[in-house]
């Protein structure tokens, strides 16, 4: 599937979309004042250990401090002892390895999310062009996505490559088809970049920066660029200079992919991103056949409901369900990366009575996310025809970094009527009457919920006056939200 990558750069955000076939597939957005965190190192102080919840909190210098759990803790284990094995040895508790005051070396995986701190690892890792050094393990290993008849063969080049000084490497998936002096290139330039960070830990107090993952332009060439990439077009000459000489140095195939992009219209209208992106905010996606998807998103978990909508088929009823279904797969497959929705996700698919259609959706809903770069995990169909999923969240929504929650309804997503605050306050001024004797109430509120007290409720609020002997005056105060009032006692 041919792959086109666009980057927009300006000095306050740089974005970037992946567009596969015309479509955008994913969008990636980095702002200077807001840059994630995921694979900085810092040396962090150990504020407080939580026995009970194994898990500690540690102070990097942020607003929040950041959460480290015990399985997020590094121990060290037999030589050459592959990772995956290390589940099934014993856990030391949390409150034998660290303690309140101890300086800890630690990485961010996790960005912080909502009121949610930064997760912390204190296994380090660092990443490279070809390969992952991990510097406190010895354990050679090959990407999961190379074929298994290869990964024996570039396994024995990695430990042959990587001799006596130790050290755990894992090869990438780019690094294939790499010769020895790329791979030997890549080894040294990790090697002094850990020897860079610890002698900075020795020399900077706690809650130091000690090592910053590369920005989101350097990482394009890094992790985003495959084989199916025809051209990487950025629309700033300033930066097209400056990738283009980290590409050379670090990631020479990935450069000579790279444009300079001289058109005269916005590079995101070649594709009519900025629609997609205001799409892709929305609740309802609309799909080819007519039916569309609901998707809402809280902080638990994202659910996604499919319907038909105004598709009718042209066979029969089971066959119109299956069609919009197996559509929808797709479309949902699509939005999980473009939205960047993490963490608990549940898809309801319209209920299909034969087996057979159950099974073919989902095989192609697994088959679509598979395509996926951040890892995903799918279920069957529940008793209640649902498809409980997951996918890693690493960084914040395309939602959450866009927007932020509505001041009227506080993100509810809904506000009480007009008529409802109209009634809370000729409540609120009865108990003020029974606590106070002022000359007079003004009621001040929003312009519909006056224009209600003068029209339809006009009559409750003369009979309230009526009845605790004041009067009552009205003001709009076009600033305020549906639901905000002040009562003024005059």
């Amino acid at each position: 599937m041919q792959q086109d990558i666009l980057i927009n750069w300006s000095p306050q955000e740089t974005r970037v979309a992946i567009v596969e076939n015309g479509a955008v597939q994913e969008l990636h957005v980095e702002r200077t004042l807001e840059r994630g965190l995921v694979g900085n190192v810092y040396l962090g102080k150990v504020a407080r250990v939580l026995p009970g919840m194994q898990s500690a909190f540690v102070d990097i210098g942020l607003e929040r401090a950041a959460f480290l759990h015990v399985a997020d803790v590094w121990q060290r284990h037999p030589d050459g002892e592959p990772p995956a094995s290390r589940n099934a040895q014993p856990q030391v508790p949390i409150e034998k390895q660290v303690f309140e005051g101890q300086s800890l070396m630690v990485q961010v995986i996790k960005d912080a999310i909502g009121t949610k701190g930064a997760r912390l690892s204190t296994q380090i890792s660092i990443a490279g062009r070809l390969l992952v050094f991990l510097p406190q393990d010895d354990h050679v290993g090959v990407s999961q996505k190379i074929p298994s008849d290869q990964r024996d063969a570039l396994r024995a080049r990695l430990v042959r490559l990587v001799g006596e000084k130790g050290g755990g490497f894992i090869l990438r998936t780019n690094a294939e088809d790499s010769s020895d002096d790329e791979l030997a290139e890549d080894i040294n330039y990790l090697r002094k970049t850990w020897a860079r960070i610890r002698e900075a830990a020795m020399k900077q107090p706690a809650g130091s920066l000690l090592h910053q993952d590369l920005s989101l332009l350097q990482r394009v060439l890094r992790d985003l660029v495959t084989d199916a990439t025809q051209g990487i077009r950025i629309d700033s000459k300033e930066q097209f200079g400056k990738l283009l000489a980290f590409g050379q140095e670090f990631m020479p195939a990935a450069a000579g992919k790279l444009q300079l992009y001289k058109g005269e219209r916005p590079i995101f209208d070649l594709y009519s991103i900025d629609e997609e992106v205001t799409r892709a905010l929305g609740r309802r996606v609309d799909l080819k056949s007519g039916g569309y998807l609901i998707i809402d998103q809280t902080e638990a978990l994202t659910t996604i409901d499919v319907n038909t909508g105004g598709y009718v088929g042209s066979r029969n009823f089971d066959e119109t369900i299956f069609k919009t279904n197996l559509e929808a797969s797709h479309a949902i497959a699509r939005q999980l990366r473009l939205r960047n929705l993490g963490g608990i996700i549940i898809v309801d698919f319209i209920d299909m009575q034969r087996e057979d259609h159950r099974d073919a959706v989902l095989a192609d809903f697994r088959r679509q996310l598979s395509r996926d770069r951040v890892k995903t995990m799918a279920g069957n169909f529940s008793q209640l025809g649902l498809v409980e999923m997951t996918r890693k969240r690493t960084r914040e929504s395309l939602a959450h970094m866009l927007c932020e929650p509505c001041p009227s309804c506080q993100g509810k997503g809904e506000v009480r009527t007009a008529r409802t605050v109209c009634y809370d306050i000729l409540r609120e001024i009865l108990r003020e009457a029974r606590q106070f004797n002022p000359r007079e109430y003004r009621i001040v509120a929003a312009p519909k919920v006056v224009e209600l007290f003068l029209d339809e409720e006009s009559q409750h609020l003369a009979g309230l006056s009526d009845f605790i002997g004041k009067p009552i005056s009205l003001q709009s105060e076009s600033a305020m939200g549906q639901e905000q009032y002040d009562i003024v006692l005059l």
